[in-house]
């Protein structure tokens, strides 16, 4: 296939374009930051646009020419979750640009949501529970399902919505839970501050992340909602404590020195049967 990849350097786009190229398929990768998208390693093996998808004069006729599958993943803004411009501003902008994508001739799209889409609901998340969103960002990636759905009822076209939960690795946000703990680590420093570490989250290593999207993407027969996740609910603090057992680091964990995130509910995980079905193999094999 020959994919259009959206927010091509960012923390998802820069793995899932070397797990492209790795199972043979063409890229024609798109940022704003053309410095960020020189540094990539895979910067040469692709067609590179440096482009605004959000600049109405974008020619995407000629973004889109040759193309058989959007990935869609850019989404400015991030980590704020609050903001009102996720749907004042990206709501719109992105399915405009989607939109156009789809009238250029793309029959093919997956769009990434997020798990903050169910709101503040607890326990095994699946993808037919009803979404309840709680903030700005989960309500607009909702939104803009629902949008891109009625879309595709007018202008027939296949929309895969990966609903991604929390991703780990090189090149997360630096201020993210593991990103911090190294750089403290890194530091030197005697302690880590943290919240309780109570909360029960479904974490996904970001190349595991990038392998599962290509999987989804490579089944042309598959439309619809599914959980990107692990499915395996675990605890922030033992999260936290093996990574600095695997980092062999002598360093106090301060807990409760922030409080739990009012955005989040204590306990929620992804149900990835549906996932695990869609790639026909275990998760940790795909």
């Amino acid at each position: 296939m020959n994919v259009l990849v959206t927010g091509a350097s960012g923390f998802v786009g820069r793995h899932l374009v070397s797990a492209l190229l790795a199972r043979g398929h063409r890229v024609r990768a798109v940022a704003r930051n053309v410095e960020a998208a020189r540094a990539m390693p895979w910067f040469d093996q692709v067609e590179f646009v440096g482009a605004d998808i959000h600049d109405p004069q974008l020619d995407v006729g000629a973004l889109c020419e040759g193309v058989d599958a959007l990935v869609h993943l850019a989404w400015p803004g991030l980590p704020n979750y609050q903001g009102l411009f996720h749907f004042e501003h990206n709501l719109m902008a992105d399915y405009r640009f989607i939109q156009r994508v789809v009238q250029a001739g793309v029959a093919r799209v997956q769009v990434t949501g997020t798990c903050l889409e169910y709101g503040l609901q607890d326990g095994a998340l699946d993808e037919s529970r009803v979404c309840l969103p709680g903030n700005s960002y989960g309500l607009a990636k909702h939104s803009l399902r629902l949008f891109l759905e009625s879309l595709a009822r007018q202008q027939p076209f296949a929309l895969q919505w990966v609903r991604l939960f929390y991703l780990f690795g090189e090149g997360q946000n630096p201020n993210s839970l593991l990103a911090a703990l190294d750089r403290d680590i890194d530091a030197g420093q005697p302690r880590f501050d943290m919240s309780g570490g109570e909360q029960l989250r479904d974490f996904l290593p970001i190349e595991t992340a990038a392998g599962y999207l290509v999987g989804l993407l490579e089944r042309a027969d598959f439309s619809g909602v599914v959980n990107c996740c692990s499915g395996q609910p675990i605890a922030v603090r033992t999260l936290v404590e093996a990574h600095v057992a695997k980092r062999g680091a002598q360093i106090a964990l301060n807990l409760g020195h922030y409080p739990y995130p009012a955005h989040e509910p204590m306990a929620f995980w992804g149900d990835a049967r549906r996932l695990r079905a869609l790639l026909g193999v275990a998760c940790d094999e795909a």
